[in-house]
């Protein structure tokens, strides 16, 4: 793609309204805590979302391709990558040309300054309004961390497979950050598989969040700035049986 593409414009799009309960809820964690869960429930009734949305929104992640970053270190992972611009003002989302995914120094020390090339985001993804949806609710909630006028959202739809009798590894890299302010985890489904809590650490080293995702939907946040996040391996329920588990893990930072 060679130039941004904007597909949702302000004439298809209102300005923030007052945030829902639930969102209240979670811009008042990470200002204080630095973390937030999101109950499945409380996402899906933010998004007025039902089964055959979240269905067609699952069915992506059938098209991912091999993360071969990932393979040079044993993991077998699924995935593709995106930008967007999003202003909170009005709610425009406008997808950015395709570059190469790089972090910053102090973030993921696998990684760190290195130039990952992904296939890009299929345009059946892009169009989902389910996409829209959660890049919006993340605008809402990143206010409470930063009034940017507009953010930069970095989208990354993972699938990690343990293979029978194996295990796969959300996060090779143990306890990381990834360089930016906000920081989400949508699962989006989970199948035959076992373990995969997710877990947020103050720097100096004490649990501040730990939990299973185990509901589609539900949705973990954390500000990046003063936190760490990491994620433990995953294993068939059925040892003779591949397992998979399926999240949309999204990124603000400050355009």
């Amino acid at each position: 793609m060679d130039e941004s593409t904007e597909f949702w414009t302000p004439a298809e799009t209102t300005a923030f309204q007052e945030p829902s309960p639930a969102v209240a809820a979670a811009r008042e964690s990470l200002a204080s805590t630095g973390v937030h869960l999101m109950p499945a429930a409380a996402v899906r009734a933010h998004f007025s979302s039902g089964e055959e949305e979240w269905a067609r929104f699952a069915s992506h992640w059938e098209g991912l391709s091999q993360d071969r970053y990932a393979a040079e270190r044993g993991t077998c992972r699924l995935r593709r990558y995106g930008r967007f611009s999003l202003t909170p003002a009005t709610g425009e989302l406008t997808q950015l040309p395709d570059t190469p995914f790089v972090q910053p120094d102090r973030s993921n020390p696998l990684y760190v300054d290195v130039d990952r090339h992904f296939d890009p985001l299929t345009d059946a993804f892009v169009t989902d309004p389910l996409l829209r949806s959660v890049v919006s609710l993340l605008g809402h909630v990143a206010g409470a961390l930063d009034s940017a006028p507009c953010w930069i959202a970095k989208v990354h739809p993972f699938r990690v497979v343990a293979t029978a009798g194996g295990e796969g590894q959300p996060t090779p890299e143990g306890r990381h950050r990834d360089g930016v302010t906000l920081v989400s985890s949508l699962l989006v489904g989970r199948n035959n598989a076992s373990g995969g809590r997710s877990s947020v650490f103050a720097p100096e080293g004490p649990t501040l969040l730990s939990a299973t995702l185990d509901e589609p939907a539900s949705l973990l946040l954390s500000d990046d700035r003063r936190t760490l996040h990491g994620v433990s391996p995953i294993r068939p329920l059925d040892p003779s049986r591949p397992a998979h588990r399926d999240v949309l893990v999204t990124t603000l930072t400050p355009a």
